[in-house]
């Protein structure tokens, strides 16, 4: 047994853990060490989602600047705590972002990319800073047990390497579920990237109709002699057209032809032209992959919600609250060596999408005579008193 010890000390640079998965290994073997790169163009999707689509745009805005807007509630043992230095950190991260900033990048990043990276940068032994990094330039490196070893983030040719071994580890990878991948997360943006391509390519068709005067071109029918132009004919008309009766600005102008000549128009049907419905169908995909009602995003066609406050409801229900929630433990579990073991949610009593569930919730609460105050407070989110 001393013997395989050594021999997977020289393989790997260190002795076995005590605990550790045995099929993570297997996936140690097959990386060997080496940064895994994300599986995907993260600045194709980026580019033709966030930066070209505005349906996109629209849905991780809302999605991302809601999580960002929910104060935190940091409690130990069921007591909340109002001041502490880690609602002092995640309120103020870094002298160019307040904590709102910080936290709309890492949503943002993580339905984009399906992966979000904090760095911690301590000083004298404490974390004084959190940075969010951009998941394209991150490269896991597995080590011996399957687990990520290190972090490099590559920007213009030079890397930095992050080692996850000390007190505190440096980065913090936020991922969402990916069936196919042991260290990188699915982006929702990835799941809908035939919808996406459909929408961007239902758009540029309404731009090249609109270029082209807004209707499908016709042909000119050459009828004099046997029919046929000659070349020179040919490359001149055909210039001419496309000068000086393409485009918008050329709409409606009259066409002059010479003799033998005949425009006879090649119209279609209005069925065959409605790529309308085609373009809200894939904007509605899209809204589906990440979790925002329609009706949010002005899509027609939409009757699933009864009202727009419904599907408010719905939203932060059904995407911004797990989503946060997941972020928050995140976070706590990570930042634990430096500020102990705390629990990091989010205070529900400001968000006004849900006062109506809250005040709901107050109301049964109050009537359950069943219950002591100190259960009441408990069932509602707050602590039991002191000396309760």
């Amino acid at each position: 047994m001393a013997g395989f010890t050594d021999a997977v000390r020289r393989l790997w640079g260190r002795a076995p853990e005590a605990k550790a998965s045995a099929a993570a290994r297997l996936v140690a073997l097959h990386s060997a060490g080496r940064p895994q790169w994300t599986p995907r163009d993260y600045r194709a999707l980026a580019r033709e989602g966030y930066q070209r689509n505005a349906v996109v745009y629209r849905a991780v805005r809302i999605v991302s600047e809601a999580a960002a807007s929910l104060p935190w509630l940091l409690s130990e043992g069921g007591s909340e705590i109002e001041a502490h230095p880690l609602l002092d950190l995640l309120a103020r991260p870094n002298a160019r972002q307040s904590g709102g900033e910080l936290m709309e990048a890492v949503y943002g990043h993580l339905m984009l990319a399906g992966n979000a990276y904090l760095e911690a940068v301590e000083a004298g032994g404490e974390v004084r800073e959190l940075h969010a990094l951009r998941p394209d330039r991150m490269r896991v490196v597995p080590g011996a047990d399957g687990w990520p070893e290190a972090y490099e983030y590559d920007v213009g040719g030079r890397k930095i390497r992050f080692e996850q071994s000390g007190r505190q580890a440096p980065i913090l990878h936020l991922t969402l579920f990916h069936p196919t991948d042991d260290h990188y997360g699915l982006s929702p943006l990835e799941a809908a990237q035939v919808a996406l391509d459909v929408h961007n390519a239902a758009s540029a068709w309404n731009k090249a109709l609109l270029d082209n005067a807004a209707r499908p071109s016709g042909a000119l029918v050459y009828t004099a002699e046997n029919g046929l132009l000659a070349r020179e004919q040919y490359e001149r008309l055909k210039a001419e057209l496309e000068e000086q009766f393409a485009g918008a600005r050329n709409a409606g102008r009259p066409l002059l032809l010479e003799g033998g000549l005949d425009w006879r128009a090649m119209g279609l049907a209005p069925k065959d032209m409605d790529f309308m419905e085609a373009k809200n169908g894939a904007a509605r995909e899209i809204a589906l992959a990440f979790g925002v009602p329609p009706m949010l995003l002005g899509i027609p066609g939409d009757n699933t919600y009864a009202n727009y406050r419904e599907a408010n409801r719905t939203l932060w229900r059904q995407t911004v609250l797990p989503m946060a929630s997941r972020v928050a433990r995140g976070i706590a579990q990570w930042l634990a060596p430096g500020f102990g073991t705390l629990d990091l949610a989010h205070d529900l009593d400001a968000v006004h999408a849900l006062a109506e569930d809250r005040e709901s919730l107050w109301r049964r609460v109050s009537a359950a005579d069943f219950l002591s105050d100190d259960e009441k407070r408990q069932a509602v989110g707050y602590g039991i008193r002191e000396g309760g």
